[in-house]
């Protein structure tokens, strides 16, 4: 099964929201400053976000770890 490249997107799309108030967590945390938080959070969304785009597109290009999966019956 092949993988749509918008489907690679959404996927990453999603994961950022999630990792991006990790790293905006943690930020706050050892920091103390919202505003710093903040800005290294807006910052990290577009790069990582054009990352793992390149990243997921590449793996879906290689056959490692895959199976071709027969049918359930011929006739």
């Amino acid at each position: 099964m092949k993988e749509k490249s918008y489907r690679s997107f959404v996927k990453g799309l999603t994961w950022r929201i999630v990792a991006t108030a990790d790293t905006f967590i943690i930020t706050y945390v050892i920091t103390g400053q919202i505003k710093f938080a903040i800005s290294i959070s807006f910052l990290e969304v577009f790069t990582k976000l054009a990352l793992y785009y390149f990243h997921e597109r590449t793996w879906n290009k290689t056959k490692f770890g895959r199976v071709t999966e027969l049918p359930e019956y011929n006739i």
